[in-house]
């Protein structure tokens, strides 16, 4: 098959590949800066990003606010030229402050979902950002593309479909996430491509889809290119990279992971996702994890009625306190035997 670039507007990815966001402290300048620079396009992840800050305890939405110039300049040194984005999440406390601060960074493209990024064209009038909601249905990608024409006379500048097989928080029931092949999710994804289409045409503008969730292999990637898709979003498979800004206790779990060690788990703030099966997540269960001081993540999240703190149980990922973590993972975690070059990554997707 012939694999075409991935064409945002006036951005071109060389290898038709957008590395996934992922917080907390995963997906930072060293991964994205790598990917970018052998012609994919990659995100930081806003969650969290200031969490290394000495003063986060104190004040972290400060510290996650300044760390989104620092790590996209990062970014850019090692990226040599190449695209660099952010992924910031819809459920962000003051999300859009988050959103401004990226688009005065200089960040090429926001990608945005956990929630319908109804205002995000408002936070960045002005800046030339790209704008890619992320979708999981068909409903939610009308929502917010007629929102967007009505209220701000704007087309989205991409679409990236999130699918079941994802990892971290997924926007699907838990009987949908545990459960899969039952959704035909190629049926969605085509109703989703059609109506993107269509509209895109109407409004003499092309949108390019990604589709996100369980793309591992060149293979992967190609099913979907054949079924009209632009480009693919990858983040499991860079998280065992050396570049990846993890520890490497975390990548070693996704290497010793067996396929029916990765469960679908409860989230503290409300939504399902997919994990590596550990201790923390028996003791999450007895109600064993002690609460310590909040960190302003997630708007919806009560912490008098939480079981614990996510942002804390992310953060031990990051910093390889694995027993006390949530390894958050992708349904093809199972699927790492080794630790990878970016750059081999994306030789095998590019053209």
């Amino acid at each position: 098959m012939k694999i075409e670039p991935l064409v945002i507007g006036d951005l071109t990815a060389r290898v038709p590949v957008m590395q996934g966001g992922m917080g907390v402290g995963v997906s930072l300048s060293g991964l994205a800066g790598a990917v970018a620079a052998e012609g994919g396009i990659g995100i930081i992840s806003t969650a969290q990003i200031g969490y290394r800050d000495p003063n986060f305890d104190l004040e972290p939405i400060a510290c996650n606010l300044r760390a989104i110039q620092t790590e996209i300049d990062k970014a850019r040194q090692i990226a040599k030229g190449g695209i660099v984005g952010v992924n910031i999440m819809v459920a962000t406390q003051k999300y859009e402050e988050y959103v401004k601060a990226a688009a005065e960074a200089g960040a090429d493209l926001i990608v945005s979902g956990a929630g319908l990024p109804v205002d995000l064209p408002k936070y960045v009038q002005g800046s030339g950002t790209k704008l890619v909601p992320i979708v999981s249905s068909v409903k939610s990608v009308q929502v917010i593309m007629k929102y967007w024409l009505k209220k701000y006379d704007i087309m989205p500048d991409a679409v990236v479909i999130e699918g079941p097989l994802a990892g971290g928080h997924l926007g699907f029931t838990r009987e949908q996430a545990e459960n899969p092949e039952a959704l035909h999710y190629d049926d969605e994804v085509l109703k989703i491509l059609r109506y993107v289409n269509e509209a895109g045409e109407e409004h003499h503008t092309r949108i390019p889809v990604i589709m996100a969730g369980g793309i591992y292999t060149r293979e992967d990637m190609e099913h979907y290119l054949a079924l009209g898709i632009s480009g693919v979003q990858m983040a499991t498979r860079f998280v065992t990279t050396y570049e990846c800004d993890a520890d490497d206790a975390y990548k070693q779990c996704y290497i010793r992971a067996h396929k029916e060690d990765i469960m679908i788990v409860q989230s503290p703030v409300g939504m399902p996702g997919r994990a590596i099966r550990n201790p923390f997540i028996e003791k999450a269960k007895a109600g064993q994890i002690p609460h310590g001081r909040c960190h302003s993540c997630i708007s919806a999240c009560n912490p008098a009625k939480t079981p614990y703190c996510i942002t804390d149980a992310l953060i031990n990922a990051a910093t390889g306190h694995v027993e006390e973590a949530l390894l958050f993972c992708g349904t093809n975690a199972y699927r790492a035997e080794k630790m990878e070059y970016v750059k081999d990554i994306m030789a095998e997707f590019a053209p």
